[in-house]
């Protein structure tokens, strides 16, 4: 039976970082395993939804390598990457470093939770956060989304849910009590209860695409 992906490679709603990412040795690097898994069929659902964006700032980037995967695979965005943990950042800009790619940009801090740096976007990209942080970082995230896409920007979101408050597998089940008992406040999240808070803030749902391991990509359009 598929299973989720367990956060291997925890992102950075707010100031913390992975203990399971692995150090890439005489280098800043992180290397997480499960960007291997999902990055190539992330990739495919951006090349569509990302198609007539050009720039695109994402959240919680963690080790970097999904911003160094996703920039060589689409040339025609300029990629931002950010992150809140100082580990991360150190990580994402050695990745980046390495790739030498002329449309990724250095990384930025930014705390979903805390005051957003001005940065210009027509896209937002957040992979596997919502689950791995407290139910205020995906209202946040929605209120900035809303404030700062333009009309048709696309909130891009990867990650398990469930729907209509069933989880969809029971290896979904098993991962959110393993999520909840690392932090009470984390939790594989209602997909209408996402919808719901997307469009309080002005995103309507575009697409739900199912992906391996029991994940979605589920995307939002700003309707401007």
């Amino acid at each position: 039976m598929a299973t989720p992906e367990l956060p291997d490679d925890l992102p950075s709603a707010t100031s913390r970082s992975s203990q399971k990412d692995v150090e890439v040795a005489h280098s800043q690097r992180l290397a997480s395993p499960a960007v291997a898994r999902n990055r190539d069929v992330i990739l495919d659902v951006l090349r569509d939804v990302l198609a007539q964006r050009r720039q695109v700032l994402e959240l919680a980037s963690g080790s970097g390598e999904h911003a160094v995967h996703f920039a060589h695979g689409l040339p025609h965005l300029e990629w931002q990457p950010s992150d809140a943990s100082p580990r991360a950042l150190e990580s994402i800009a050695d990745w980046r470093a390495e790739a030498a790619l002329p449309n990724l940009k250095a990384p930025i801090t930014l705390d979903v939770q805390a005051e957003w740096p001005e940065v210009a976007c027509d896209a937002l990209v957040a992979i596997n956060l919502i689950h791995i942080s407290p139910w205020r970082v995906t209202s946040e995230l929605m209120l900035q989304a809303g404030r700062r896409l333009p009309k048709d920007g696309v909130l891009y979101l990867y990650g398990p849910y469930k729907r209509d408050g069933q989880h969809t597998a029971p290896s979904n089940e098993g991962f959110d009590v393993q999520l909840k008992s690392r932090n009470p406040l984390w939790g594989v999240r209602d997909l209408e209860a996402v919808i719901e808070e997307g469009e309080r803030n002005g995103l309507r749902l575009d697409k739900v695409v199912e992906m391996p391991a029991n994940n979605l990509s589920v995307v939002f359009r700003h309707q401007g």
